[in-house]
C-alpha cells in the first residue's frame, strides 16, 4: 500500500503553492487599480451607443417626436422640399403650350373680322387650332369625295414659308415661322363653311363662285389684320391681304373643283 500512496502523491503533486494564488490576487488587483486610475486620469466613459448606427452617433439632437407624430427639423424638411413643388407647377396642358382661352379668343378674331385684333396673343406659335381645322377641313373634303389631304398640308407649308419671307421683308420686327403659321392656320377656319357646303350641293355655278369669293376675302381680310396688329404694320394692310388671298384661293379652288 505504500507504493500505491506513493504513487497516488506523485500523481497530483504540483508546484503550485499559496504564496503564488496570492502574489496572482495581488497582481489582479494591482491591474485593476491600473485601469482603474487610466481612466480617471482621462476622463472618458464606455460608448452608451456602441452598437448604434453612424448617422445617429452624428446627431447631436435627441428624438423628441411622438411614434405617429414624427418630428421634423430643418434639414428633414429641406430633404421634402420637392413636395411642395408639385403644387407650383403649371398645369400639363400650359406646358404644351395649349391654352383654350387663347384659343377661343384667336377663333372669335377670325370670325369677327371687325373686331381688333390683341398682337399680344396672336404673336404666339399656338399651332393647335390651325392643325384642328386643317383636319376638318381635310374631313369635308373628304366627305365631298375629295381626298385632298396631302394637297392640304402641302399648299399650307409651302404658303407658311411664302409669306414669312415676304413678311420679314415688310416689316422692320422679325416674326417666327410659328407665329405665320399660327395665324395662317386659324384663318382657314371660314373655308372650313365653303368646304361644308360642298358637301350639300355643287359650288361649280355662279352661287358657289360668290361663295368662294367671299370666303376668300373673309380668310385673307382676318389674316392681314391680326399681321398688321401683332408686326405692328399700320397701312399695310392692303398689302398683306394681297399675298393672303392669293393662298386661300388654292384652298378655294380645291373646294369648289
Amino acid at each position: 500500500m505504500s507504493n500505491f500512496e506513493q504513487l497516488h502523491f506523485d500523481f497530483y503533486q504540483s508546484n503550485y503553492t499559496i504564496d503564488d494564488q496570492e502574489e496572482g490576487c495581488n497582481s489582479y488587483g494591482s491591474n485593476e487599480n491600473f485601469s482603474g486610475s487610466i481612466k480617471s486620469q482621462t476622463g472618458e466613459q464606455p460608448p452608451a451607443g456602441a452598437f448604434a448606427p453612424s448617422d445617429m452617433l452624428l446627431s447631436s439632437k435627441s428624438y423628441t417626436g411622438q411614434i405617429l407624430q414624427p418630428t421634423y427639423s430643418p434639414d428633414t424638411l429641406s430633404h421634402l422640399g420637392y413636395a411642395d413643388g408639385f403644387d407650383e407647377e403649371p398645369p400639363l396642358l400650359e406646358e404644351l403650350g395649349i391654352n383654350f382661352e387663347h384659343i377661343w379668343q384667336k377663333t372669335l378674331t377670325v370670325l369677327n373680322p371687325m373686331k381688333p385684333a390683341d398682337g399680344s396673343i396672336m404673336n404666339e406659335t399656338d399651332l393647335t387650332g390651325p392643325i384642328i381645322f386643317c383636319l376638318a377641313l381635310g374631313a369635308t373634303l373628304l366627305m365631298a369625295g375629295k381626298v385632298h389631304f396631302g394637297y392640304v398640308y402641302g399648299m399650307s407649308a409651302i404658303g407658311c414659308l411664302v409669306m414669312h419671307a415676304l413678311l420679314n421683308l415688310m416689316s422692320d420686327l422679325g416674326v417666327s415661322h410659328g407665329c405665320v403659321a399660327s395665324v395662317l392656320g386659324y384663318c382657314l377656319l371660314p373655308m372650313l363653311i365653303l368646304s361644308s357646303s360642298a358637301v350639300i350641293f355643287s359650288l361649280q355655278g355662279i352661287p358657289g363662285i360668290l361663295l368662294a369669293l367671299f370666303i376668300i376675302g373673309w380668310c385673307s381680310l382676318s389674316a392681314s389684320k391680326i399681321f398688321t396688329s401683332a408686326l405692328a404694320m399700320e397701312g399695310q394692310q392692303l398689302l398683306i391681304a394681297y399675298p393672303c388671298a392669293l393662298l386661300y384661293g388654292l384652298f378655294a379652288l380645291l373646294t369648289v373643283f
